[in-house]
């Protein structure tokens, strides 16, 4: 039961953490040094990278979080295991747009960690369609 399990405390974590970013997004927009600047830039450039890192984080965090709760409920199978890793891979996507942002990485890791989650979601529609109901 680790898979559904570990999926859901990941997608926790990773909720809290970008919650936390959301708010530095705010002060930066709200109260920080410059802000004005910040806002004139809003829609732009790193600004708008860095409000798409904190939209995808939130929304694969809960993604993770519905997938251990379907992965607890379906029955135990090598498919399962998969999709939990192809689900936790999927969370690469919003911090690869947070590494091109701050470290200039290459955006393999959002394309990676977006393809995952998609692989991921449509392999869980399979499993959940074929999960045994009749109980």
């Amino acid at each position: 039961m680790l898979t559904g399990k570990l999926n859901i405390a990941s997608g926790f974590l990773f909720l809290t953490l970008f919650m936390l970013y959301g708010f530095l997004l705010i002060y930066l927009r709200d109260f920080a040094p410059g802000k004005e600047q910040w806002i004139a830039d809003y829609s732009v450039g790193k600004h708008f990278e860095s409000r798409l890192a904190h939209a995808h984080g939130n929304l694969f965090a809960l993604l993770n979080i519905a997938v251990g709760l379907v992965l607890l409920r379906l029955p135990m199978s090598a498919s399962r295991a998969w999709i939990s890793g192809l689900a936790l891979a999927g969370m690469l996507m919003p911090v690869g747009i947070l590494a091109e942002l701050v470290l200039g990485a290459p955006p393999i890791f959002v394309l990676t960690g977006g393809a995952s989650m998609v692989v991921a979601m449509g392999w869980l529609a399979v499993a959940s369609w074929r999960m045994d109901t009749s109980v």
